[in-house]
């Protein structure tokens, strides 16, 4: 596992996110694998866990939480805030200091942390963004001690650029990958010149760029990419990337025939982890197999300049116009 500058802290530069340990929009993983998953993850190196209150309302945290206290290396933990839908006024009303502050203690008490290594707002409504009181906010959490380090989960470039002009930010986690390269075109600078780090998500593509799919693929009733592949629930970008499934399997056999070899999935984590601005990928596992394939990404080399331009062209021919949701 190679390893990158988060401020003064050196991060595995492939991290692991939990989104399926919440056993909420995946499907069922049961404690037992998702201990598996983060003990191999730790195993290979790791050292960076991304995870959300709302990862099954508090399962995929308490599980972390659980693992924590059988571990005596450092490991950084990221949660996010903003999407919880338990206050009176139900979501997207979550966003006065005594919710925040609410959601930061119960994410303190199901990790068993006295403060938060990052805490990020969740994906929250981008006029929150521009009135800017959520950022107080977190200043002042950090003042109270309870959170070390802020940063913003986004779905658009303009998002992020919103959150680049507030001082102390940490990071940006932004969606990334083969079926969204333009994001790099209009953030990533801007982002290296205020030292900001770069967390992606979504790196595969839900799945897609794995090139494990084809178009009689099938997915669970309560798995996102059923009940949300078309952006029926939330932002399309979050499943598939906001590329229609059938359309998504073509294009990842193209982008496929580019590649150096058979590994997809570890080739497209690649891809992502040549840009330098990037400090960390969050690829999600629901097996072992899955958390050890991504962890090996980071021991690829760099594709070549030839492949790159390829890969870029396809995008910009093939791609770019298929992707729906606002990004």
């Amino acid at each position: 596992m190679n390893y990158r500058t988060f401020k003064n802290i050196q991060l595995a530069e492939v991290g692991l996110g939990t989104w399926q340990l919440g056993s909420a929009d995946w499907g069922k993983v049961d404690e037992a694998e998702a201990m598996q998953i983060l003990q191999s993850y730790v195993d290979a190196g790791g050292n960076f866990i991304d995870t959300a209150d709302v990862y099954g309302m508090g399962i995929s945290e308490k599980i972390i939480g659980k693992f924590l206290k059988t571990q005596s290396k450092e490991i950084y933990i990221a949660t996010k805030l903003g999407r919880r839908s338990d206050n009176p006024n139900g979501w997207p009303q979550n966003f006065t200091y005594d919710l925040m502050r609410k959601q930061v203690e119960d994410s303190l008490y199901h990790l068993g942390r006295p403060h938060l290594f990052l805490e990020q707002l969740h994906c929250i409504p981008t006029k929150e963004m521009r009135a800017g009181k959520v950022f107080n906010y977190l200043r002042h959490l950090k003042d109270e001690g309870l959170i070390l380090n802020w940063g913003v989960s986004v779905e658009t470039s303009e998002e992020a650029l919103i959150c680049l002009e507030q001082e102390g930010l940490a990071s940006l986690q932004i969606i990334f990958n083969l079926f969204r390269q333009h994001i790099a075109d209009e953030v990533f600078e801007k982002a290296a010149a205020k030292g900001v780090s770069i967390i992606v998500r979504v790196p595969l593509a839900s799945g897609l760029l794995t090139g494990k799919f084809d178009e009689n693929t099938k997915f669970g009733e309560k798995d996102h990419r059923n009940f949300n592949a078309d952006g029926e629930a939330f932002n399309a970008g979050e499943t598939f990337s906001g590329i229609e499934f059938k359309q998504g399997v073509k294009l990842s056999k193209e982008i496929k025939n580019l590649l150096p070899d058979q590994r997809m999935s570890q080739w497209a984590i690649r891809w992502i982890l040549d840009h330098p601005q990037v400090t960390t990928v969050i690829p999600g596992a629901s097996k072992v197999a899955q958390v050890i394939s991504n962890a090996e990404a980071s021991a690829l080399p760099p594709l070549s300049g030839e492949t790159h331009q390829q890969l870029r062209k396809l995008y910009d021919d093939e791609i770019y116009s298929s992707i729906r949701g606002h990004y």
